[in-house]
């Protein structure tokens, strides 16, 4: 009979588990790294129920990496439901549950995730202007511990306005709708002010606070004789989006949108980058932290997708006309 050392005997059986495991398409380390259960924490100003294709389309950009909520990702949801003064005790509350990294959606919420942590990683889903609101040193270098997506909302300031001139060739007063608690709004009024100065255009910033300020702010607009009107992407017009573009039809004010959102819901216009592509993609800078990149590794990306969506009801109900040449360049036409 053929007896087997301890040493062998230990060798066979790791050799035969080996074997197993291999049989099962797999190997020992990649079990405890397939097996693992990650914790994520995400962080956004407007309510989870508003824009919800935009949360699905983040979801999707998670599964098209292996991650299934509820077998090997955990999501901890949180909203301050547009009151970013919340947004610094949500993230707290994130960073107190050790959560494997944090994704924000917009820069309020991305600027208190910076606040509460230096060291779990921070997706930006997305960021207005992160290099200009000191939210990273840089796009291709990031640093520290944020890395994401841009929106290059001021960067497309110019573009909103020209749209808004080509459409009402005798435009000269254009209001713009600043939300002071956005760190973007002062870095897109700047933009703003320099494209209307080269359009020959007059603008004037009216600053919105709250909900309570949005009919305040379309009765001056009128009474100040602004013939058109500027609505900037932002956590604050996303929560508000009905109640916004109502105004905008009842003074009969004809806008344009950094929210495709409001579009859909009878706004006039929108160029913008397109978000829900933009969510899909952050899933990606989730995935590289969770397999051991450091953000500052990671090259904030910029938008390569971007829509004109016109909304030729609104326009009609407003009595324009779109030109030719502006209709040829919509991505898309709600009829």
């Amino acid at each position: 009979m053929h007896h087997l050392s301890r040493r062998q005997l230990v060798h066979s059986v790791g050799v035969a588990g080996l074997a197993l495991l291999a049989g099962c398409g797999r190997w020992p380390w990649q079990a405890q790294e397939r097996d693992r259960v990650y914790r994520m924490g995400y962080l956004r100003p407007i309510p989870l129920d508003a824009a919800p294709h935009l949360l699905e389309a983040f979801r999707h950009g998670l599964r098209e990496h292996g991650y299934v909520e509820g077998s090997n990702l955990i999501i901890e949801y949180r909203s301050s439901d547009g009151n970013s003064e919340r947004l610094p005790d949500l993230a707290a509350e994130l960073v107190s549950l050790q959560v494997d990294v944090i994704v924000a959606a917009a820069n309020p919420a991305i600027q208190a995730a910076k606040n509460a942590t230096s060291t779990i990683p921070i997706v930006m889903a997305p960021s207005g202007d992160p290099v200009g609101a000191g939210l990273v040193a840089s796009l291709s270098r990031p640093g520290g511990n944020i890395t994401g997506v841009s929106l290059l909302t001021v960067q497309l300031s110019a573009k909103r306005l020209e749209l808004l001139k080509e459409i009402l060739p005798g435009l000269s007063r254009v209001a713009y709708l600043s939300d002071p608690r956005n760190p973007s709004t002062a870095l897109d009024l700047r933009e703003m002010h320099v494209a209307a100065q080269t359009l020959g255009l007059t603008l004037q910033s009216l600053e919105v606070s709250s909900p309570a300020d949005l009919e305040p702010v379309f009765e001056t607009a009128k009474r100040e004789s602004v013939e058109a009107v500027i609505v900037p992407a932002g956590p604050f017009f996303l929560t508000h989006a009905a109640r916004t573009v109502a105004l905008a039809a009842e003074y009969r004010l004809p806008a344009t949108y950094g929210n495709r959102e409001l579009v859909d819901i009878g706004g006039l216009l929108t160029y913008s980058p397109s978000n829900p592509s933009l969510q899909r993609r952050s899933a990606y800078f989730v995935d590289r932290i969770l397999k051991g990149t450091k953000p500052a590794d990671l090259p904030v990306e910029q938008p390569t997708e971007f829509e004109l969506v016109i909304n030729l009801k609104t326009a009609q109900a407003l009595g324009l006309t779109i030109p030719q040449h502006v209709l040829l360049q919509a991505t898309e036409v709600i009829q």
